[in-house]
């Protein structure tokens, strides 16, 4: 389904009946990140699945997305749906602007869960290694893809997942320059929400990897202490949802009941 939007179209999928559930992928992904765990819970809720501003089938609204601009085109498709209350469920990325959505329309949300992702803004190492993504992704589009969704994985999963990886390059290698760029941008200009962790009137979930190679796993642990967020650690890298599909897929059920 397409929604017009600043002149651009925004695609998104809606299937199912019940209490609203909206999956935000993470950069360079897409939509179609959810086709293994979507279905399942269709059957029992109103899942919506979201192309972000310059991914999947989505256009462009400039050089810089930054988590805002996405949380308002989220929020235009919920509009557009009627949806007045939902649950949010992001990967990377897509956690940073379930949290930037938050702020922005907080009586929306249900319950966040943060998969693979952080409330906390980039230091300034992680500032400087998204000014390199930029010039490289520049100087050499596909290297730079399918180094990035590699260094995604754990080491120890990247010949077990191969088939899978490959599939997950070729969906990012549709991801126009202008989309990958603003993106990076605008993840590297995003605010710091730690206090959203800690006030929330909603329950937050808080996925990590201990191998992720993306999020320091010790680091990513800090955000979480005196606060009420229930914390899931699976064993291996940045992409929960193929690395750890089936508990993610039992552990993030429960946390929906618990909505």
């Amino acid at each position: 389904m397409e929604l017009l939007y600043k002149n651009i179209n925004i695609h998104y999928t809606d299937s199912g009946k019940g209490n609203a559930i909206v999956l935000l992928h993470g950069f360079l992904e897409n939509s179609t990140m959810w086709k293994e765990l979507a279905p399942g819970w269709s059957r029992k809720y109103r899942i919506i699945t979201i192309d972000l501003l310059g991914h999947g089938q989505t256009g462009c609204l400039g050089y810089v997305h930054t988590m805002e601009d996405m949380a308002d085109a989220v929020h235009a498709v919920l509009h557009e749906l009627r949806i007045r209350k939902a649950i949010f469920v992001g990967h990377s990325m897509g956690g940073y602007v379930s949290l930037a959505f938050a702020e922005l329309y907080p009586d929306m949300v249900k319950g966040i869960v943060l998969q693979n992702s952080t409330s906390r803004a980039d230091s300034d190492e992680r500032k400087a290694n998204r000014d390199r993504a930029i010039k490289a992704v520049k100087e050499n589009y596909t290297a730079f893809v399918r180094m990035s969704i590699a260094n995604l994985f754990s080491e120890g999963n990247r010949e077990r997942l191969d088939a899978e990886i490959e599939a997950v390059k070729q969906e990012a290698l549709k991801t126009p320059l202008q989309g990958i760029v603003a993106a990076l941008e605008g993840m590297k200009a995003r605010k710091d929400r730690e206090v959203i962790l800690h006030f929330a009137p909603y329950p937050v979930l808080l996925v990590l990897g201990r191998q992720d190679p993306v999020l320091n796993y010790e680091d990513s642990l800090g955000q979480a202490e005196g606060t009420p967020v229930k914390l899931i650690t699976y064993p291996d890298g940045h992409m929960s949802h193929i690395e750890n599909r089936e508990g993610l897929q039992k552990d993030l059920t429960e946390f929906i009941k618990s909505c």
